[in-house]
C-alpha cells in the first residue's frame, strides 16, 4: 500500500515534470497528466522508473496501458493493485 509519504512523493515528482514543461497549473490528484498532454512520454518513461524504484513494480511483468499513471489517484490505485497481486 502506498503511504502519504510515497504519495506526496508522487505529488512532487509530477509537480516538477510540471514546472520543467512551463506548466505552473495547480495539480488535483485526480487530474490527467499525459492523456491531457500536460506532460509527453519522456516524463512518464522517468515516473514508470520512478514506480519501479520505489514501489518494485516490473512494467514488464503486464501489458503498459497510459491510464494507469495518469493522475495521482490512479498511480495509487495502480501501485496498491500490484501490491496485493
Amino acid at each position: 500500500m502506498i503511504n502519504p509519504t510515497e504519495k506526496q512523493k508522487l505529488r512532487d515528482f509530477l509537480r516538477d515534470a510540471l514546472q520543467k514543461h512551463g506548466d505552473v497549473e495547480d495539480l488535483s490528484d485526480d487530474e490527467s497528466v499525459f492523456l491531457s498532454g500536460r506532460l509527453d512520454s519522456f516524463a512518464m518513461m522517468n515516473l514508470v522508473m520512478l514506480l519501479e524504484e520505489t514501489f518494485g513494480i516490473s512494467f514488464s511483468d503486464f501489458e503498459f496501458d497510459v491510464d494507469l499513471v495518469d493522475s495521482v489517484n490512479e498511480i495509487e490505485a495502480f501501485v496498491n493493485s500490484k501490491s496485493r497481486a
